[in-house]
């Protein structure tokens, strides 16, 4: 009897030898960041307006954790680059170009349910994915609501973030490979066919419908998801008779942030500085790495191309660069109050794409790995009445990202 009832719980275990429960696993202080490129298409009245690839750099924190659920704190950055325009046009770009930047705090629960303050705009996707709480064989399926959240301000003069309602489907699908790597993987799947209220704005939406397509890789080590891959296509009737169209695919996948030594980070580079004797760079901690402040850096008057021997500067900073392969880094421009405002936004940001550039082409960063910023002369750090002080406004920071 006992022989029997041996061989009939093997049988049942190995029945479930395949399967698996997902839950999110918080742990208080860890941090990482997330990243995602979105390959859009934008039709206005079924015409295409462009093309455009939308870098999404997500950097989180697990500040507290109770009962399982997690408190998020994380901040949202967002930059884009065109590929084709309306006439089709391909556009090339060294990288991505700063759009806009979030923070946002927010409770997850280890099945994924979010809780979070309404004045929010990030994350759009919420409760994705949501666990049943079982154990699940491949082929299994579950259901759970969801929805996004929007940023219709700037376009459509929608103050509030704005709530579209969904319902998610899921399958468990078993194991599948993420760059040779096996990990347990789910699809989930959604419909959204929406009629929303009329709301206060400029335009706002009458009719909203879409279809998105995840594939999502789940580490179960970690208790999070390592990857995704999406298609979607949205497509918003407007209250002006305006039909607005997005199609396109999506990469995200997340990385485990190693803790910076920035004391450490900091004495290794201005040793490197000083013994290739590079004059004129200042380096500093910041709240988001290690900033290094190129103050001497000259170009042309009212242009973005650099003086003959400047290249041997770039050539230093690009080899120290090179030492930290695995940080992101920020390029950002600065300018010296001479001008008008616009225009010294638009040189401060040429100037960094300049630099930029010079990195992706000599191999220091891939375009994915690098964000540019122009800030104009929003951020003196010297006197702009005096020549010297203007000098050193005129500069080009790059920042190594610690997460």
């Amino acid at each position: 009897m006992q022989f029997l009832l041996a061989i009939i719980l093997l049988f049942f275990n190995n029945l479930c030898a395949d399967c698996e429960e997902f839950e999110f696993n918080h742990v208080k202080g860890s941090k990482y960041r997330i990243i995602s490129v979105v390959d859009q298409a934008v039709f206005i009245n079924k015409t295409l307006s462009h093309r455009a690839e939308t870098l999404n750099r997500i950097a989180v924190e697990v500040m507290e954790v109770n009962d399982g659920k997690g408190v998020h704190k994380a901040v949202f950055q967002s930059s884009e680059r065109l590929l084709y325009d309306s006439l089709g046009r391909q556009h090339a770009a060294s990288g991505f170009h700063w759009q806009r930047e979030y923070e946002s705090e927010f409770e997850r629960d280890r099945l994924g349910r979010i809780t979070i303050d309404s004045k929010y705009y990030m994350p759009v996707v919420r409760n994705v994915p949501t666990f049943p709480g079982r154990d699940l064989k491949p082929g299994d399926r579950w259901r759970a609501e969801a929805h996004e959240v929007h940023d219709f301000r700037e376009g459509f003069g929608i103050e509030e973030p704005y709530r579209i309602p969904f319902v998610a489907n899921y399958e468990f699908l078993g194991e599948r490979e993420w760059k040779g790597v096996s990990y347990p993987a789910f699809s989930v799947v959604y419909h959204i066919a929406y009629r929303p209220s009329a709301v206060r704005g400029k335009i706002y939406p009458t009719r909203i419908s879409g279809t998105f397509t995840q594939l999502v890789y789940w580490d179960r080590d970690v208790g999070q998801e390592k990857a995704y891959n999406e298609e979607f296509r949205l497509t918003m009737e407007m209250s002006n008779k305006m039909i607005m169209e997005f199609r396109g695919t999506a990469e995200a996948e997340l990385v485990e942030a190693e803790v910076m030594n920035k004391e450490q980070l900091i004495a290794e580079i201005v040793e490197e500085i000083e013994r290739l004797d590079l004059d004129d760079v200042n380096v500093r901690a910041v709240e988001e790495g290690i900033s290094l402040s190129l103050e001497d850096i000259r170009f042309y008057a009212d242009s973005d191309r650099l003086l003959p021997g400047e290249q041997e500067k770039l050539d230093i900073i690009a080899a120290i660069l090179k030492r930290y392969p695995d940080n992101d880094i920020i390029v950002s421009g600065h300018a010296a109050r001479r001008g008008e405002s616009e225009y010294l936004l638009n040189l401060s940001q040429n100037r960094a794409n300049a630099i930029a550039k010079y990195f992706l082409d000599t191999g220091v960063r891939a375009a994915d790995r690098m964000v540019i910023r122009g800030y104009g002369a929003e951020r003196p750090i010297a006197d702009n009445t005096t020549e010297e002080g203007m000098r050193r406004n005129r500069r080009v920071e790059i920042t190594i990202l610690e997460n």
